[in-house]
């Protein structure tokens, strides 16, 4: 819709939400093409802190689970172009963070944040929606962005190593269709919530369509690992 960041694809159904936990990456909040031209090495986004609580623990990180309100502004005018707080009932978005799942400005500028901490940010166009703008999303070609956000919380991503090696019980660095499914049938029973009996076995055939990319039965360390952990 107009007037949001926008997505890579469309929003996915509940079933779709639950297996973006569970395994895929986030798709609440999607980059753009990148813009054009050279200039981006020269340009740098500019961070003022407007409020740092105490306790700074645990600081963000690529592959965080990021929770977090904003809102965006363009700064040519100071018009606001989105504001989190109207979108998904004013839920606070969640994020994976370092992965291309918001514009490259924002997955800078939310770097070694921590919970409690609110930011001003100005992101150049560049590190934004460059040279061709995003006309539905009311932002202009060239336009330089400010963005003042509240992070709420910072968690292990879906793609954190710790999840790997709990969903590899055989621990021989692949996970194969029984291994995930046994994972789904225990993510399921934890959560409490009603599916229809064809869930399970449609969300693990899209995990398998999204994630097996050499089409060998099995998702590997580095299938699963689009977030480059080192540790895997």
């Amino acid at each position: 819709a107009a007037g949001t960041v926008p997505r890579r694809r469309p929003p996915r159904s509940d079933m779709g939400r639950e297996l973006t936990l569970l395994l895929l990456p986030l798709a609440l909040l999607a980059a753009p093409a990148r813009a054009e031209g050279g200039t981006a090495a020269a340009e740098e986004v500019k961070i003022e802190v407007l409020h740092l609580p105490e306790t700074c623990s645990p600081k963000s990180k690529k592959g965080d689970l990021l929770n977090a309100h904003y809102d965006g502004f363009l700064a040519s005018d100071g018009s606001k172009f989105y504001c989190s707080r109207t979108q998904n009932e004013g839920h606070p978005k969640w994020f994976v963070l370092g992965v291309g799942q918001v514009i490259k400005g924002l997955d800078i500028a939310m770097m070694n944040m921590c919970p409690g901490e609110k930011r001003k940010v100005t992101i150049p166009p560049s590190l934004a929606y460059g040279q061709q703008g995003y006309a539905q999303g009311k932002i202009p070609p060239n336009a330089t962005l400010i963005f003042e956000i509240e992070l709420y919380a910072v968690n292990k991503g879906p793609r954190s190593v710790e999840a790997f090696n709990q969903i590899d019980k055989d621990g021989d660095k692949k996970l194969s269709e029984l291994e995930i499914s046994h994972y789904l049938k225990e993510e399921f029973a934890r959560d409490g919530k009603k599916r229809h009996p064809s869930a399970h076995d449609e969300i693990l055939a899209d995990i398998f369509k999204k994630n097996d990319h050499d089409r060998d039965g099995f998702i590997s360390a580095k299938e699963y690992n689009v977030y480059q952990h080192d540790e895997l």
